[in-house]
């Protein structure tokens, strides 16, 4: 087997779930995936529906899009507004909805937004049209934020003085400590995500264990990875140790990426404090563009809002996100609220809760056989 399909194999699938039954017992366990790109692999191929009923999967703040407020996205509108803007970003933004709607309904009324693959897309647009300013909407955790610091040293590098940066790259720790404070907390473990992890490495977790007495597996995005990591935990759990482990080793390293994170420790600096969707203003979770890149920051060179703006009454994304609810559970999933007409962002990315369970778990509301 080559590929994928190795991380797919049906026998070794049932073999873990057997271990994982035989292990849990009658223990009940309930477990968070950090990373919206695990719950688009647990909902695309039904895992949760195979695992024992002791083991439930709950949706964490993982996904980059989901967690931008809808004040950020307004921000976003104003400055695709503003007069000889060529305003870009990647596909999922555009269809995230603030208080005035969203970027393809800005782009309806006649501002020039464009959906790009990288940020260096973005600067060709710059350095193709130099009558015009250029501003890329950065959004995501640690997997995306070098991207945007090489495209930022090359925009120094070349001189290209009519291109800048809205930031709102966050970081993985303060989100995951915000949860574990929770007095609300039910959680029993972490399933690690993988693509941040491949940038940070092993170590930015070990606060979950000597902390909070949380064990938590890093894991890969394939079926098999996922439920090996659920094996892990529960081992974990049954033998009473609490420790980070790694089953997404044949990508990540302990120390991660030590070329990423010294462009990104060059071009970026934490912010005091960033709004989440659902979590609130949270101390130190998020990243601005360096003062050293002042002429390629949006918010250097623009007076923007700021807005703070509260989720719709309808929308219960900030429970989704903080694993109080499913995403089926919310009043308006599936009926006001779909993938052609979201509400809230959890149903706008595929690696949303609400839009992966839409696409491929609504017609599985109970587990199968045994």
């Amino acid at each position: 087997m080559t590929g994928t399909q190795e991380f797919r194999d049906p026998a070794m699938a049932r073999a873990l779930v057997r271990s994982i039954t035989d292990l849990i017992g009658d223990r009940r366990i309930a477990l968070m995936e950090v990373c919206g790109g695990h719950t688009h692999t647990i909902y695309r191929h039904g895992l949760e529906q195979i695992l024992p009923p002791g083991v439930e999967l709950v949706h964490g703040p993982g996904c980059p899009v989901c967690v931008i407020p809808m004040g950020r996205v307004d921000d976003a509108i104003w400055l695709a507004e503003q007069d000889n803007v060529i305003f870009t970003t990647f596909g999922d933004m555009m269809r995230v909805p603030g208080s005035r709607g969203s970027l393809l309904e800005a782009k309806a009324r006649g501002a020039d937004c464009r959906f790009v693959y990288s940020p260096l897309d973005a600067l060709a647009i710059a350095e193709a049209n130099p009558d015009r300013l250029v501003v890329f909407f950065a959004v995501g955790f640690e997997t995306t934020t070098p991207s945007t610091a090489v495209t930022l040293l090359r925009a120094r590098e070349a001189g290209v003085r009519n291109f800048c940066v809205f930031a709102n790259h966050v970081t993985i720790e303060p989100p995951m400590r915000a949860i574990l404070d929770d007095p609300a907390l039910r959680l029993d473990g972490f399933i690690g995500p993988g693509h941040v992890s491949t940038i940070a490495g092993t170590r930015i977790y070990e606060f979950c264990p000597r902390d909070y007495g949380k064990p938590l597996v890093i894991a890969g995005f394939e079926p098999l990875d996922i439920l090996q990591a659920v094996q892990m935990l529960v081992a974990q759990l049954v033998e009473g140790r609490c420790e980070v482990e790694n089953q997404y080793s044949r990508v990540v390293r302990p120390e991660g990426n030590l070329a990423a994170q010294a462009l990104v420790a060059q071009t970026m600096v934490p912010r005091e404090t960033f709004e989440w969707r659902g979590l609130g203003e949270i101390p130190g979770s998020a990243l601005a563009v360096h003062p050293d890149f002042a002429d390629w920051d949006a918010e250097a060179r623009f007076a923007i809002p700021g807005r703070r703006v509260a989720d719709p009454p309808a929308c219960q994304c900030g429970d989704v996100l903080r694993g109080v609810i499913k995403p089926w559970e919310c009043g308006v999933f599936g009926t006001a609220c779909t993938p052609e007409t979201p509400i809230g962002t959890c149903m706008v990315s595929p690696e949303g809760a609400c839009a992966a369970y839409y696409t491929f778990g609504r017609m599985r509301l109970t587990r199968a056989p045994a």
